[in-house]
Parts: structure tokens; C-alpha cells; sequence
């Protein structure tokens, strides 16, 4: 949620924060601003709407010159989405500039005692609050920019990333972090800011990424300092080498970054298995799993939290740790999981899910279940992430960035992830033979190429989308291992397409659902040979009987499902565990090319940020 940029240096800075920003449109927003500042004024626009349209206005109203310049793309939280509560926003003197991610709870209060004392405001942000807040410390206290940013945070509750700038010191900035992510690109004479490190991959692959708590002071010529918020205590910061590439980040010749995520999910899944499998020596190796191997086996139960395509994740996971495993597992939703007062012992172990490693609520999930002694296994796709520093262990995906705000290749190797784990305490428990291990390592690594296989109805998959992209419902079944799968493509439709659809286990449809079953609802169902597949045979005719336009998932070769179903799109057969990895694909394929054929953005569905940030 939210996108930052800056840079100071000896370039101009205005192309490097505008493509920035396009970088950052992943993150979901729905307006965005620029400053920047020649030495002598400060010359800010800002707008409601696309990085697209303020490109437009900016290069129409004000000069680009400067080589000091921040950036921002907002998702609204206090104030609806309009020019006048975009950032930057200025303090009342108009020398302070500021950006900000993250929302200040106690904004309220603050800004009723900075009315007392003669601030007006002409924005519902948060935002403005807070620079008029650091403001009103620097004139009282006449100290300098960054003390003021210091002691102006130990004031606030919240949430923030922060970058903020005086015209009278034209060669500084300051930024500062807490629960919002916070990355300094170090070139040669030059400084880059941002959430991420896409906006200056192509400058310099030296980067600090601010832990929470932190500030820093930016200058040019000079080393940056970092100081905690709370203590002052000096900081020496840790310089990491960036992995991301440029060509991670772009398009690769696809219309969409969806697509070609989806399409990069066999590399992406065999990346995440490479070197952790080793099927010729029946061993998973995790070293996270490894290094706590007694926390695990001496657990009573595991606790999965996750938020969204995660938590379907988790989903699929609960189902492969009792059955491989034998342990008992729960499911939570991170944002409920802190509100209800859960039972968490120190006999219990925790697993975080989540693409970014920032996501807000399971960071909190984390906090509570540390709090009361549980082990925290983490697993996530950015290194150097929160959720990678605030849990005990964990293991990475390494499925590559993805923009698309849509989940897909998240989904399947974050399942990729938790099947090792899974397999790898099976063995260790004993509740699985050496010849039934070795089988599931020999079909994971087979995986890849089904997805391959897989992927290649995509032509018919539009043609089925063609035929479907103007219904207003849609319904989702799936039983055991798919379950969660269903689940998972209803959401995927839902996000960006903007068509209403439920995912349900199959046998719940005669509780209710079944009543919505009639000649204008599309039902998909996954019915593969694996599992209950009788059973669900049989709840695809119950639709058949009440006139339901019925689209199968099957095994390749099914001919009961072809006799009942109006389309059937085939997936390779591999074990029942397994079988996520591949019914999951038609439905991502399915979603994709409704929402292009009716012309949505695909990319950047509205409402929508892929790394939410705020609870």
C-alpha cells in the first residue's frame, strides 16, 4: 500500500522518481504526487488518479528541474482520494515537504492541539498532520530538521515511512520507518529511496533497508546516519547487495505482469525446490526446519497465519501436515488472529505466510504469538522483509518479484514450500515409509513440467472465458487437497474482474448454495481422479439436474466428467497432495482473461495493493 520515492544526488531527479513510481504501482493506490526542488523553489503537483495522468499535469504546470526530489503514490486511509490530500504535502510555512506510508492513530489529537496553537490544515490527512507536527518542534526547540523528525515520532502512534525535506537545507533528506518498508540505494554521490529497491535497481545494487524504529539522515557527500527513534542510540547500518535484476521487473514481452507471472511458475516453483530437494538421496533439506527440528516434533499443534492468497495457502498446508505429517494444524486469519484472545502456549508453533513480508496484520500475528512463548517460522518472498527479520526461522520462496497485485506464483510456491516442510517432519516423525517419501520427491520434481503441460490450455481457457466473461456469479467447488483451491480462484476472479463469486467444499452446496443454481450460474469444479472424486461426480450432476453451466477441472483422459460438464479442461495426473500445484492454473488463466476481455486493469486492480501495509 502506498509507494515511496526519493532521490538527492547529482542527476536530475524528476525521470528517476516518475519511473519509480511506475514501479511502485503494484503496491495499489489511487493518486500520486511529486516535489522537487531546484536549490531555490520548491515546485510540487499532485493528482488524483494514475502515475499516468500526474505525468501529464506535472510536465504542464511546473518546471522539472532539481536534483532533489520525493515521490508518492497513495492509498487512501484518512481523506477520500482527491488532489488536496495526495502527497507531498507541505507545513504551514511551506519550507518542510513531506511523504508518508502508514497511518498515525493518534493524528486526531495532534492536530486539535496544533489548531490551538495557530496550524491550519487544508487536507483530512494524517499526513499533514505530522510535518506541521515536526514543524512546530523545529521552531520551538530551533533545532535541526532530523532532531525534530525524532522527537516529533516519539509523539506519534502508528504505522509510518516517512522521507521529509527542508528548502533551507537543500541537501538532506530524512526518512524513518516503522511497520512500513524502507529501502536507501547508496550510488556514487547520489542517494535513492524508496519501499522497494525496483525504483533504482538500474543505479546501484547497494542498499539499507531501515529496521523498525530507525531513522535516517541523507546527505550528499557525507555517510548516512542512522539513529534509533526511541533511544538515539547510533546505528551502523548494514550495506546488503541487491539480488533483483532489471528484467525481473519488466513485462518480458507479455501484455500483463499477471501473465507472465503466471506463466513463470514452473521456473518459479522449480526455484523453490532447487537445491532443498534431492530426490537421488530421498532428503529435504531446510535449514531453518533443520536448526529447530525439536520445536517442531515437540509441537502440539501448528498454528498457520495469513491474510488473503496466503492464508488459501495455509489452507493446503493444513491438509498435507495432518495427512503426510500428523499434526494437528489450524488455520487463522491474521487480522482476526490478535482480536480474539487465542490460546498460545509455548508447545505451539506458528507459521507466517506471505508474499511481501510486510503484510501488517500478520506482522501483528507474529508479535502476539512471540509474546506468549511460541515458536515463529516465517515463510516469505522478500529477503531482508520484515517478517523475515521478526521470526525466529524461516524459509523463502523464491518465486521472483511480483507485480501483478493479483497473487499466482506466490500461491504456488508458497504451497511449494510448506509440502517440503511437511514431508521433511514426516520422515522425521516416521509417519511416512522411505518408498512413499522418495515417491513424493520424485513427483514434486516432476511438477514444473506438469505446470508446463498445464499452462497449455490457455487457448481453450480464453475460449471458455468468451463464453462466460458477462455472468454476474460465478461458484467455485472443490473437496480435501482443493478446497482451498476453490477458494483461491473465486478470489482471483473477485480481484480482477470484479465478478461476484464464492468458493465452497463441494458437499456444502446442498447447505445453501445449491439455491442460487440455476441456467445463468457458471459452476467450476475440480474433480480430479485424486480424491473424493466419486463424490464430486456426483455433486456435478445435482448442478447438471438444475440447469448449472458446469466447467470441470479433471485429470487428463477423464471421460465421466466430459459426459456431465459443459467444458472440461484438462490437468496432468500426479499424487493427491500435489494436484493444487496444477488445478490452480486454469483458474488463474480463467480470471485473467475474463478481466481482459472486459477490458479491467489487470495489473493494478481497483480498491487493491499488494503489500498492505496497514491493518
Amino acid at each position: 500500500m502506498c509507494g515511496i520515492v526519493g532521490y538527492i544526488g547529482h542527476r536530475d531527479a524528476y525521470p528517476i522518481i516518475i519511473k519509480g513510481l511506475q514501479r511502485l504501482e503494484y503496491r495499489g493506490y489511487d493518486s500520486a504526487g511529486i516535489a522537487l526542488y531546484d536549490g531555490k523553489n520548491i515546485k510540487l503537483s499532485k493528482t488524483k488518479g494514475k502515475v499516468s495522468d500526474l505525468k501529464e499535469k506535472l510536465e504542464n504546470e511546473i518546471s522539472t528541474d532539481g536534483t532533489l526530489g520525493i515521490g508518492h503514490t497513495r492509498w487512501a486511509t484518512h481523506g477520500v482520494p482527491n488532489d488536496v490530500n495526495s502527497h507531498p504535502h507541505y507545513s504551514n510555512s511551506g519550507d518542510l515537504v513531506i511523504i508518508h506510508n502508514g497511518i498515525i492513530e493518534n493524528y486526531d489529537s495532534l492536530k486539535k492541539e496544533l489548531i490551538k496553537r495557530g496550524y491550519t490544515f487544508k487536507s483530512d490527512t494524517d499526513t499533514e498532520v505530522l510535518v506541521n507536527l515536526i514543524e512546530d518542534v523545529k521552531k520551538n526547540d530551533n533545532i535541526k530538521l532530523g532532531k525534530a523528525v525524532q522527537i516529533a515520532l516519539n509523539q506519534v502512534i502508528g504505522a509510518y515511512a516517512i522521507a521529509v525535506f527542508d528548502k533551507n537545507k537543500p541537501n538532506e533528506i530524512v526518512v524513518a520507518k516503522l511497520g512500513s518498508p524502507l529501502a536507501i540505494g547508496i550510488g556514487d554521490d547520489e542517494f535513492f529511496i524508496a519501499s522497494d529497491a525496483s525504483p533504482f535497481i538500474e543505479f546501484t545494487k547497494n542498499a539499507i533497508y531501515l529496521e523498525d524504529e530507525e531513522m535516517a539522515i541523507i546527505r550528499r557527500d557525507k555517510d548516512i546516519k542512522v539513529r534509533k527513534i526511541k533511544s538515539d542510540a547510533v546505528v551502523d547500518p548494514y550495506v546488503q547487495e541487491l539480488q533483483l535484476n532489471l528484467e525481473q521487473i519488466e513485462k518480458g514481452g507479455y501484455d500483463h505482469f499477471m501473465l507472465k507471472e503466471i506463466h513463470e511458475q514452473p521456473n518459479a516453483i522449480f526455484d523453490t525446490f532447487r537445491g532443498r530437494l534431492l530426490s537421488n538421496e530421498a532428503l529435504v533439506k531446510l535449514a531453518g526446519v533443520e536448526d529447530n527440528m525439536k520445536k517442531f516434533l515437540a509441537a502440539d499443534r501448528i498454528i498457520v497465519v495469513a491474510c488473503g492468497t496466503s492464508w488459501h495457502a495455509g489452507l493446503v498446508a493444513e491438509y498435507i501436515f495432518e495427512d503426510l505429517a500428523r499434526i494437528p494444524v489450524e488455520v487463522e486469519y491474521a487480522s482476526e488472529f490478535r482480536y480474539r484472545n487465542p490460546v498460545i502456549t509455548e508447545k505451539d508453533v506458528v507459521i507466517a505466510i506471505s508474499q511481501s513480508g510486510e503484510t501488517a496484520d500478520t506482522l501483528a500475528a507474529i508479535k502476539l504469538a512471540k509474546s506468549k512463548g511460541a515458536f515463529v517460522f516465517g515463510v516469505c518472498n522478500v529477503v531482508g522483509s520484515s517478517i523475515a527479520r521478526e521470526t525466529d526461522a524461516g524459509a523463502y520462496t523464491h518465486a521472483g518479484p511480483e507485480i501483478g497485485v493479483a497473487s499466482t506464483k506466490a500461491f504456488t510456491t508458497q504451497i511449494t514450500v510448506l509440502t517440503l516442510i511437511a514431508l521433511r517432519l514426516a520422515r522425521a516423525k516416521g509417519t511416512i515409509s522411505s518408498s512413499e517419501f522418495r515417491h513424493h520427491l520424485i513427483e514434486l520434481e516432476t511438477i514444473p513440467s506438469k505446470v508446463e503441460e498445464a499452462l497449455k490450455s490457455d487457448a481453450y481457457v480464453q475460449t471458455v472465458a468468451e463464453i462466460y466473461k458477462d455472468a454476474t456469479n460465478f461458484l467455485y467447488l472443490g473437496r480435501g487437497f482443493n478446497f482451498p483451491v476453490a477458494l483461491e480462484g473465486a478470489l482471483k476472479l473477485k480481484e480482477i474482474s470484479y465478478i461476484h463469486a464464492e468458493g465452497y467444499p463441494a458437499a456444502e452446496m446442498k447447505h445453501g448454495p445449491i439455491a442460487l443454481i440455476d441456467e445463468q450460474m457458471p459452476v467450476v469444479v475440480i474433480a480430479t481422479k485424486k480424491g473424493h472424486y466419486e463424490k464430486v461426480v456426483s455433486n456435478i450432476q445435482e448442478i447438471k439436474s438444475r440447469k448449472g453451466k458446469i466447467i470441470g477441472i479433471v485429470t487428463k483422459g477423464d471421460k465421466n466428467v466430459k459426459e456431465l460438464a459443459d467444458h472440461v479442461i484438462e490437468v496432468p495426473e500426479t499424487i493427491e497432495c500435489l494436484t493444487p500445484l496444477l488445478t490452480t492454473i486454469p483458474l488463474q488463466l480463467l480470471s485473467y482473461h475474463i478481466a481482459v476481455m472486459l477490458n479491467k486493469n489487470v495489473d493494478q486492480p481497483r480498491n487493491l495493493a499488494k503489500s498492505v501495509t496497514v491493518e
